[in-house]
């Protein structure tokens, strides 16, 4: 059995106020195998955080509002996410201020995109992305105890509920964050893998196939509940234990 994950398609969000550049630097990382999100300003940007799964940030500086330095500090305080500074000043002292409030590279505007795309790439490689990496330990929830390693969940009456590979990154995301709305582009995200299609509805059928697997009645979930316009919550306590 491949015990291991899908390689996932990493998640770029481009934050400037000029539409060109956003445009233009979308299209680029797409055509290099990157998946991308915009944003105009700071306050779309924590929009974009907080519904997706971001694996790296290429955030202006100078944005009407906030700016993007106040941004890159109230990430390093709240986030684990990378950040690539984009600035029109190359004084050093503009590079310095932007390392010591969290970045983790800069940009000076104008930039080659090939330059960018090989800053990214580093960055990212220093970050490893967050997607789901097969927990060894097993948990419990509810009636049912999740073995990650063989794919499987025991009921508390010993029948044992063989998963797949999908659904068992799912659960395993899920139980990540119980209580925890789970936006259906974060999952997306996290679960899917590259090859598969990437739509919602992709998300929607693997949590109708897990509830039949977990839920007395899946056509009345009480364990994976659908939060209606926001995505999905598992309603029950999660603990470390060992394997049956």
């Amino acid at each position: 059995m491949n015990r291991h994950h899908s390689p996932v398609i990493p998640h770029v969000l481009i934050v400037d106020d000029a539409p060109d550049i956003r445009s233009s630097l979308c299209q680029y990382l797409k055509k290099q195998g990157l998946h991308t999100s915009s944003a105009a300003d700071a306050a779309e940007a924590r929009q974009t955080l907080s519904e997706a799964h971001i694996d790296l940030v290429i955030l202006d500086i100078m944005m009407p509002g906030e700016d993007g330095l106040s941004l890159c500090r109230w990430m390093a305080a709240n986030t684990e996410i990378p950040v690539i500074l984009l600035t029109a000043m190359a004084a050093d002292m503009e590079r310095i201020i932007g390392l010591e409030v969290g970045a983790d590279d800069y940009v000076v505007k104008p930039f080659n995109p090939r330059e960018l795309l090989a800053r990214a790439r580093a960055v990212m490689r220093r970050h490893p992305a967050t997607a789901f990496t097969a927990e060894s330990r097993c948990r419990r929830f509810d009636k049912w105890i999740h073995n990650p390693k063989d794919q499987t969940i025991i009921h508390h009456n010993g029948s044992t509920v063989k998963l797949t590979s999908t659904e068992n990154r799912l659960l395993g995301v899920l139980l990540d964050h119980p209580y925890r709305v789970l936006k259906r582009s974060m999952l997306l995200d996290r679960v899917m893998r590259r090859e598969e299609k990437a739509y919602d509805r992709a998300i929607d059928n693997q949590v109708g196939r897990l509830r039949k697997k977990i839920e007395q009645d899946p056509s009345n979930p009480k364990i994976l509940v659908t939060e209606w316009g926001g995505g999905y919550k598992l309603m029950a306590e999660v603990e470390s234990t060992e394997a049956p």
